[in-house]
Formats: C-alpha cells, sequence, structure tokens
C-alpha cells in the first residue's frame, strides 16, 4: 500500500512539473530578468500615428532588467515565450514621463540663433547655464516670440506597442 502512494506521489510531481500551468516548468522559455532578448516592435501614439518600429530592420536588442528601454516596455517583455506576440497600452507614468511645464518656454526671436529661420517643428540645440546642451522643439510662432519645448518628445503621451519576442539569447 506504501508503495502505491509514493508511486502516485511521484506521478502527480512529474504531472505539476510537465502540464503547462502548473509548477515550475511553466516559467521554462519566459523571457526573465537577466535575459538578453531581441524583439520587433511598432510604437504608436494614441491616434495611430506610428513615431518608430524595427520591422524591416534589425530586432531590437535588450538586456532586461538593465534599464535600457521605458519601464512598461520591459514590463510587457517580462514573461513572453519566443514566438509571443502582444499589443500594449503604456502609460506616460511607464513611458517617458510627465510633460513637464517649466520646459516649455518663450524666447524672443532675435534670441535664436543667427541664420534660423524658425519653423514649427524644427528641434534647436542650445547650452545650459550648466554647460551641458538641451535640445528643445519650436512648438509656435508669434510675431516677436518662439515658443519652445525642451521635454522628450514623448513626454506625457500615452503609447501602444505591437511586441513579438524572436529569440532569447543563450547566456555567454
Amino acid at each position: 500500500m506504501k508503495n502505491n502512494h509514493v508511486v502516485v506521489m511521484i506521478f502527480l510531481l512529474m504531472a505539476a512539473l510537465l502540464i503547462p500551468g502548473c509548477g515550475i516548468a511553466d516559467n521554462a522559455g519566459k523571457a526573465k530578468a537577466g535575459d538578453t532578448v531581441q524583439v520587433n516592435y511598432t510604437g504608436k501614439l494614441s491616434d495611430g500615428t506610428v513615431f518608430d518600429s524595427s520591422i524591416g530592420k534589425q530586432s531590437l536588442e535588450v538586456v532586461l532588467g538593465k534599464g535600457q528601454v521605458i519601464p512598461g516596455f520591459e514590463k510587457a517583455i517580462l514573461g513572453m515565450k519566443v514566438g509571443d506576440n502582444k499589443t500594449v497600452t503604456i502609460s506616460a507614468n511607464d513611458a517617458y514621463g510627465p510633460s513637464h511645464k517649466e520646459l516649455i518656454f518663450e524666447v524672443p526671436k532675435e534670441n535664436l540663433p543667427a541664420g534660423v529661420a524658425p519653423q514649427v517643428g524644427q528641434q534647436l540645440r542650445g547650452s545650459k547655464a550648466d554647460g551641458s546642451t538641451m535640445v528643445a522643439t519650436i512648438t509656435k510662432i508669434s510675431d516677436k516670440t518662439v515658443t519652445l519645448d525642451a521635454n522628450v518628445p514623448l513626454a506625457g503621451k500615452d503609447l501602444t506597442f505591437e511586441i513579438g519576442l524572436v529569440k532569447i539569447l543563450p547566456v555567454p
């Protein structure tokens, strides 16, 4: 009788390890922190405008857990298996963060670099007081001033990504 219990226990343990959705085997082959993965993706704004894509290019290679991509993108990859595809919407806070009003400012046109004919969407590079450089995008032009936005272009925006896990690279 005791031998039958042992056989049943071994059978149940093996089943838990091998049946999808049960036990340890369920994590096998899934992307996890520390893995180097290759993904294909397309990033869209809420209006459907594509702002970036790897389609037709080389897959993006990322080491998960190293902060190489925005937090929401990395979270979306975790747990995926090779061949999995998903669409996720990432809030601004898990993407490029909120837009900061203090980074939007007006400057007199005469303060623009010589020879610059301002256009909405044009990016200008300038120096901050500490000597570091800053990039700002022209968002509005009036008769005497230009409005500049020094936020990251995708700040304050929710982003939708179509992600496909292409490969989990072996650990060297």
